[in-house]
C-alpha cells in the first residue's frame, strides 16, 4: 500500500509511520514541517529496511503545484492519515483572533486542503481509507478542559467534516473515519496537561491506529470512534 501520513515527526505520527512501514510492501508517505524529526525518522527507517518517503513541508504553505511534484511518484494513495495537529493551552479571553485562524489553519483547513487534492488518488485504490486523527477534547459530550477551547473546537470541526465526507466520497469507495483519542503519553500531552502520565504510549496507540487504518475500512465508515482509557 502507499500510505500518506501528516504530522510524522515526533510522538504519534512517528510511530505511526515506523508501525505502517513494518510491513515491508508499504511504502509511507511522511510529510512535516520539523526537519529534525523526519531525519529521525528516515535514519530508523533506513537501518530496519523500511521504505519510509519523507517531505520536510508546512501544509498551510502547499500549494497545488507543490502537491503535484511531491506526489508524482505515486498515482494511487490507499491510506490517508491526518494526523498534523497544533495544541495551544490558553484560556478564551486570552486566546487571541490570529492564534484561533492559525489553530484552524493547521488542525482543520490544510488536512482538507491535503485531503482535496488526495481524491483522485484514493479513488483507484480498493481499499482507499482516510483516517482523522481527532481527539475526546472535540467529541461531543465527553469532558473539557479549561484552556484548551480553541484546540477542541478545531478537532470537534475535523470530526463533523468526517461524517460529511464519508457521504460525498461513498460514489469514489472511500471510506473515512476519525478517531477521537484521549491520553497519551506525548509532548503535546505534557503540554496540555503537565505532570500528568499517561496510561496508553505512543507506540502502543500508533499500533492501534496502523491496524485501523489498513482493515476497518470494510467495517466502519463516518464513525468518530472514541479510543480512550482516560480523559485525560
Amino acid at each position: 500500500m502507499n500510505i500518506v501520513i501528516t504530522g510524522a515527526s515526533k510522538g504519534i505520527g512517528f510511530e505511526t509511520a515506523l508501525a505502517m512501514a513494518a510491513d515491508k510492501n508499504n511504502t509511507v508517505i511522511a510529510i512535516s514541517r520539523n526537519k529534525d524529526g523526519l531525519a529521525k525518522l528516515q535514519q530508523q527507517a533506513t537501518t530496519e529496511g523500511m521504505h519510509i518517503i519523507t517531505h520536510a513541508a508546512d501544509l498551510k504553505l502547499l500549494d497545488e503545484a507543490a502537491m503535484q511534484n511531491m506526489f508524482a511518484p505515486y498515482p494511487v494513495i490507499d491510506v490517508l492519515i491526518n494526523n498534523a495537529g497544533i495544541l495551544l493551552n490558553k484560556s478564551f479571553m486570552e486566546t487571541s483572533g490570529d492564534e484561533w485562524r492559525n489553530m484552524f489553519e493547521t488542525n482543520v483547513f490544510s488536512q482538507l486542503s491535503l485531503t482535496r487534492f488526495l481524491v483522485p488518488m484514493l479513488s483507484k485504490s480498493n481499499v482507499a481509507h482516510i483516517v482523522n486523527i481527532g481527539s475526546m477534547g472535540g467529541y461531543q459530550g465527553s469532558s473539557k478542559f479549561v484552556g484548551l477551547s480553541a484546540y477542541s473546537a478545531s478537532k470537534a470541526a475535523l470530526a463533523n467534516i468526517t461524517e460529511c465526507l464519508a457521504e460525498e466520497l461513498k460514489p469514489l469507495n472511500i471510506k473515512v473515519n476519525c478517531l477521537a483519542l484521549g491520553a497519551v503519553n506525548t509532548e503535546m500531552l505534557a503540554a496540555a496537561f503537565p505532570g500528568f502520565d499517561a496510561p496508553v504510549s505512543g507506540a502502543a496507540m500508533a499500533k492501534f491506529i496502523s491496524s485501523f487504518a489498513l482493515g476497518s475500512h470494510q467495517f466502519f465508515n463516518g464513525k468518530i470512534l472514541p479510543v480512550a482509557v482516560s480523559t485525560p
